[in-house]
């Protein structure tokens, strides 16, 4: 997220001065706080203007550790260095919640430090690792859940490693049937990420429904004045693939091809919750009737709730989601294991 000067400085009036023992390097993590995917990141011109150590209160939420203000020509960032497995709890926090089957809150606390670890080795020369938006993965501050202290714990140190590497370790909340190869939304593969069943029961996103103006539509592409819009090819899982666009201008109807998760990220990813829809068009009015939230790929949370209330533990919820993935302790690889090739 960028922030004003002012709110910056506002921002300071509320921090609260926490002194204690520093935590080595290798047990923290830099989080770019990011209020939104769509926010910019710091440019590579982002220089430090201030350091803090302490608790700041930003946006509702209590951020604790180290903080970095770096600045550039759009703005200022703030950056959170806090130690890594309290990161994980405050992620587990904002990804999932409260009361949720004890073995669904383990696998999402591997999931995500896996996820974590992958992009802490990845950027290891940036000024920050991981952002705490959906660009990434949710962080919101303490978490303040034994519940979740409890699952962090009990699963401390372990990611998912696949060759003793770090796997991407790609989540969402519910894929309504099965989950998504990720070719089809990022045009890369992984062994361990094949399209399995969800398991979602009683999401919320199981079934919904979005209406979109022709003139919306047309204003998110930016293409010209869109006339239909009709879905042209689907993915081996059953979601769109590909829409063509027809246009109308001076000279008649043109038509685009366009990927479905293009459309969706502009229209954004909340408006339209995932691919996985059939069209229909009232007039100037398009109405996207669907299922599931999200990219679809890996492991479906709503669908490792149920997983868990059935009475599978954690390590058959992973299984399951990342098959070919091996579970190991962070500590047992090697730094050179954990080098990350960009």
């Amino acid at each position: 997220m960028i922030y004003s000067i002012r709110h910056i400085i506002v921002s300071i009036f509320t921090l609260f001065f926490v002194l204690s023992q520093p935590v080595a390097a290798e047990d923290t993590i830099r989080v770019l706080m990011h209020e939104s995917p769509y926010d910019p990141l710091p440019s590579p011109e982002a220089s430090k203007i201030d350091s803090l150590n302490g608790e700041l209160f930003i946006n509702g939420h209590f951020y604790y550790g180290s903080l970095e203000v770096l600045k550039d020509k759009n703005g200022l960032y703030v950056i959170n260095n806090l130690p890594f497995e309290e990161y994980i709890e405050g992620v587990v926090a904002a990804e999932i919640g409260r009361e949720w089957e004890t073995e669904a809150l383990k696998a999402q606390a591997v999931i995500s430090r896996t996820y974590a670890t992958f992009y802490k080795s990845f950027n290891s020369g940036n000024s920050y690792h991981i952002t705490s938006s959906a660009l990434h993965q949710l962080y919101k501050g303490k978490n303040e859940d034994p519940l979740i202290t409890d699952a962090v714990k009990a699963t401390a140190g372990e990611i998912l490693t696949y060759q003793n590497q770090p796997i991407r370790s790609f989540f969402h909340a519910t894929c309504g049937g099965k989950t998504e190869l990720p070719e089809e939304v990022w045009k890369e593969s992984y062994p361990y990420l094949t399209s399995v069943d969800c398991f979602g029961r009683n999401a919320p996103y199981d079934n919904w429904q979005r209406r979109f103006s022709l003139k919306e539509i047309s204003d998110a592409l930016g293409i010209g004045s869109v006339k239909e819009i009709n879905i042209s090819s689907f993915t081996a899982s059953g979601r769109v693939k590909t829409l063509i666009i027809t246009l109308q201008d001076t000279s008649g109807n043109t038509t685009r091809e366009i990927n479905a998760t293009d459309l969706r990220k502009l229209l954004g990813f909340k408006e339209l919750p995932s691919t996985q829809f059939s069209l229909a068009k009232t007039g100037n009015v398009i109405i996207f009737t669907g299922s599931g939230y999200g990219h679809g790929v890996g492991l479906s949370q709503w669908g490792a709730l149920e997983m868990a209330r059935q009475g599978k533990n954690y390590r058959e919820i992973l299984s399951h989601f990342y098959p070919g993935a091996t579970l190991k302790n962070s500590g047992e690889l090697s730094y050179q294991e954990m080098a990350l090739k960009k």
